[in-house]
């Protein structure tokens, strides 16, 4: 994690280094070898963790981007206001991560510009690769308002704020469209997606625990960049969105168990297998501990409470997203998929590259301008004169 100076604390920073020097020889093995050559992938299990990890759940983390504009633009909850920068950038760094993992992942990354001129609009991949390509756009147009701010460019600061309303709605349409577009894209293996995550509601239970992945990683990263920075916890903030959590972590405990009642699969939750233990760690570990836990007032007003409970979320999420594109797949394609060791690697490269610039972005832009104002605003002690030059005692100035 960086800070003002770079990273704090040796130990990060090592790891920061270890990953990258690990990961972009990799890379490069991928690009020059191919897929084989750092994978475990095959014709029967084509999709594995860079699907799973680095695309479904990096899209559904960076959701708390539009949910926290919608609220600050959209329902008006001004307060919100001195988080949505850095939400923002969390966001796009997210969705910039997810084009670099597809373009690892892609048999031929250098055709990923085909959607753009070659259109199958009946394709959910096409409307998903749109998505995030205007989304992406959108964050980027967000965002440019620190950098007109940077370089001192006042006209073109004014038409972003004023640009600010139309590119929030475009947003939240576009991060609709997407989030639910991702479950459906499993709409097309009803025989081959495990019944305990294949459903017709597919589109809404992607969405629904997007919006809960995305609200508990805006606590996740107001913990870790306080700590990183040197800045202060918003807990009056937090507190709020922990209460928004615990709404969203119902509803969405609601919507899935209806439907497994409503489908008949219910019984495939009690039966003793591999899947259902997955299922189990999936939906205690990021459903019902961290809602028995947001329950407590403590909890929602107490950081080092909190912090937990939202990474519970977000794990469980992460489970969640690997069990529907690996975990439910495995016993219909008569394979057991395991990442290799490279895959895991670049994987966690990519996510160091993340938090390598949004520590960038912070050190070199105003991520935090209310912190800044508070800074500049805060008097200064008067400074002490110089014992040199202070008048000797008994001795006329």
């Amino acid at each position: 994690m960086l800070g003002r100076d770079g990273f704090r604390l040796p130990l990060w920073r090592g790891i920061f280094y270890l990953l990258l020097a690990i990961g972009l020889p990799l890379v490069v093995l991928r690009y020059t070898q191919g897929l084989g050559a750092v994978t475990n992938l095959t014709d029967e299990f084509p999709w594995g963790l860079w699907i799973g990890f680095d695309l479904l759940c990096g899209v559904g983390l960076a959701a708390g981007g539009f949910t926290v504009t919608a609220a600050v633009y959209i329902f008006n909850l001004k307060r919100f206001h001195p988080i949505i920068r850095p939400t923002v950038l969390t966001a796009f760094l997210g969705y910039l991560l997810v084009i670099m993992a597809l373009l690892v992942d892609l048999g031929r990354p250098w055709n990923i510009w085909h959607p753009i001129i070659m259109w199958n609009p009946r394709s959910v991949m096409f409307e998903v690769g749109w998505c995030v390509m205007l989304y992406t756009t959108v964050l980027a147009l967000e965002l440019s308002g620190m950098v007109f701010e940077r370089v001192g460019w006042k006209r073109a600061v004014s038409i972003q704020k004023a640009a600010t309303i139309p590119l929030v709605l475009a947003g939240v349409l576009l991060s609709t469209l997407h989030q639910s577009s991702l479950g459906a894209l499993y709409l097309i293996v009803p025989n081959k997606l495990h019944p305990l995550w294949y459903s017709p509601a597919l589109p809404w239970i992607f969405w629904t625990s997007a919006i809960a992945a995305g609200l508990a990683m805006v606590i996740v990263e107001s913990r870790l960049s306080s700590r990183a920075f040197g800045r202060p916890v918003e807990m009056h903030l937090l507190k709020d969105i922990a209460r928004a959590l615990l709404v969203a972590l119902g509803v969405f405990a609601v919507l899935r168990t209806y439907d497994l009642v409503h489908r008949g699969v219910i019984a495939e939750v009690f039966r003793p297998s591999y899947e259902s233990g997955m299922f189990a760690l999936e939906f205690a570990l990021g459903v019902l501990l961290p809602f028995v836990l947001l329950l407590s007032p403590r909890t929602r007003t107490d950081i080092r409470r909190l912090y937990p409970a939202a990474l519970l979320a977000v794990s469980g999420f992460l489970v969640n997203r690997l069990n529907v594109s690996v975990t439910g797949l495995e016993r219909s394609s008569g394979t057991d998929y395991v990442p290799a060791f490279s895959e895991i690697a670049i994987s966690l490269f990519l996510v160091a590259l993340g938090f390598g610039a949004f520590g960038l972005m912070v050190r070199y832009f105003r991520v935090y301008p209310e912190a800044a104002a508070r800074s500049a605003a805060a008097p200064r002690a008067p400074a002490k004169p110089s014992r040199a030059l202070a008048p000797s005692a008994g001795r006329p100035a």
